[in-house]
């Protein structure tokens, strides 16, 4: 089975690969000769998923998925939520987006915070979602040189180093976007 992966996000496409071993083929857009970038308009993770795998759905008729993460931050309401991407600005870094986070938050602010995947699979014309969550906390400074995005400042619960600092193995172990695919994997593979 062969389902196009709506996104541009090289990193993503290589996490995503690791955590669906070989279970379907995964097609990128650029492997589908498909050159656009979709636009992120909602304010929700559910919608902006769902934007994403319609669009190329509506291109190409043909089964795809999409994903959308947020980082949530429980002492700042939630932030960065459906803005993690564009925390900092739409053309800001990631060093940079990780600076405004660690600003945001005072001395003695509780920084509990959750990664939230949200996966849209488009299959034969139908919709399916798939939610994956990775509880923790926001590490006081940047550490580690591997994995993206804010990794370098999350530390999941039940660990002591952030994600940044793990190889992919055991980073999967807690990772949100493992738990969404392991939900879309079952969902693929349980027909007959």
């Amino acid at each position: 089975m062969k389902l196009i992966f709506a996104t541009n996000n090289a990193h993503k496409v290589q996490e995503v690969r690791a955590l669906l071993d070989n279970a379907f083929t995964l097609v990128t857009l650029q492997e589908a000769g498909i050159n656009i970038t979709i636009e992120e308009p909602h304010d929700t993770l559910w919608a902006n998923a769902l934007e994403k795998s319609k669009t190329i759905y509506r291109l190409t008729g043909q089964d795809c998925f999409s994903e959308d993460t947020g980082l949530e931050v429980m002492a700042l309401g939630g932030a960065p939520g459906v803005h993690t991407a564009r925390y900092a600005g739409a053309t800001a870094t990631a060093d940079q987006h990780m600076a405004k986070l660690l600003a945001s938050l005072t001395q003695g602010q509780p920084r509990t915070a959750q990664f939230r995947t949200v996966i849209s699979l488009i299959e034969r014309g139908k919709e399916f979602f798939f939610e994956g969550i990775c509880q923790g906390r926001i590490a006081e400074q940047p550490s580690g040189q591997r994995g993206f995005g804010y990794d370098p400042v999350f530390i999941p619960e039940g660990a002591t180093r952030c994600f940044a600092e793990m190889e992919l193995a055991e980073k999967s172990f807690y990772s949100h976007r493992r738990k969404a695919f392991d939900q879309l994997k079952h969902h693929l593979l349980s027909k007959p």
